[in-house]
């Protein structure tokens, strides 16, 4: 088996994924039989990918617990997300990657991604598919936005950090513009800020064609699309921030912590502008 998956393979699998599943024709989400099935299909899943060089042995495992809960909560689009985010994200950190490992600036594990970082990534977005399952109707679309912004700012944080790492020209700290070499923690460029911005829209873009995103009307889910998208930049900046000032003096705050506070940061901003902006979107 090939160990190596490049970017038009993956496009081409995420893009077969989307195509292959009619949500009308399963079992809708949160009923035991769907359950079952998103056992079934991520064990299986799981148990294929394990030579893939995109996760650790029990990264997959985790990943397998997280696509369980959120295929059984959300149904295949919120599976597929992440799906997405994962295949997007590993890749994104595998650019450069030999540029990358002659600097000591590449992930460990050669960009392998451990249980830490599957649900230092996850974790928010795993909480709020739980919220809507339990959650009324109305407030659904609430908790969609939140779902969605928090795996934009992931892959902006992902695209930013790594994309500036290796091709960023200038890398300054972000809270006093001195600058600093890359890899520094709270550390930006304009490459890496391009490329969060970048990561956003993909992401947003993602959940919009798997109908993550509220609306209709049409302008009601154009305007979420492009308040996720900014959340998503305005969230990996402010880790950015958590960086510079509190990362370096503090032990416990390690990189999975800050990456679920980056995550809850986007999730909390987007659902408060969602929740004050909305009703006067609906209206226009």
């Amino acid at each position: 088996m090939c160990n190596t998956l490049g970017p038009p393979a993956a496009a081409a699998a995420l893009v077969s994924l989307l195509a292959a599943f009619d949500p009308a024709a399963l079992p809708a989400p949160q009923q035991p039989l769907a359950w079952l099935i998103a056992l079934a299909l991520n064990g299986v899943l799981i148990a294929l990918a394990q030579r893939l060089p995109l996760l650790t042995p029990a990264g997959w495992v985790h990943a397998g617990i997280l696509g369980t809960v959120l295929w059984g909560c959300l149904g295949p689009r919120g599976w597929l997300a992440v799906v997405g985010y994962l295949l997007l994200g590993s890749l994104v950190t595998r650019l450069g990657l030999r540029r990358k490992q002659e600097q000591g600036l590449a992930e460990a594990r050669g960009g392998r991604r451990g249980p830490e970082n599957v649900w230092g990534s996850a974790a928010t977005g795993a909480l709020l598919a739980m919220a809507i399952a339990l959650a009324p109707p109305a407030q659904v679309p609430l908790l969609l936005v939140g779902f969605s912004a928090s795996f934009a700012a992931k892959l902006a944080d992902t695209c930013g950090s790594e994309i500036g790492k290796r091709w960023g020209r200038h890398t300054v700290l972000i809270t006093s513009l001195r600058p600093v070499p890359p890899g520094t923690e709270g550390a930006i460029s304009l490459e890496g800020t391009a490329a969060s911005l970048v990561g956003s829209v993909v992401m947003v873009a993602l959940a919009l064609v798997l109908g993550l995103l509220p609306g209709p009307p049409a302008a009601l889910t154009v305007a979420g699309a492009a308040l996720i998208a900014g959340v998503g930049l305005v969230a990996t900046l402010l880790e950015s921030v958590i960086g510079a000032t509190a990362q370096s003096r503090y032990i416990w705050l390690s990189n999975e912590l800050v990456n679920g506070l980056q995550t809850a940061l986007a999730a909390l901003l987007a659902m408060l502008a969602w929740a004050w902006l909305a009703p006067v979107w609906a209206l226009a």
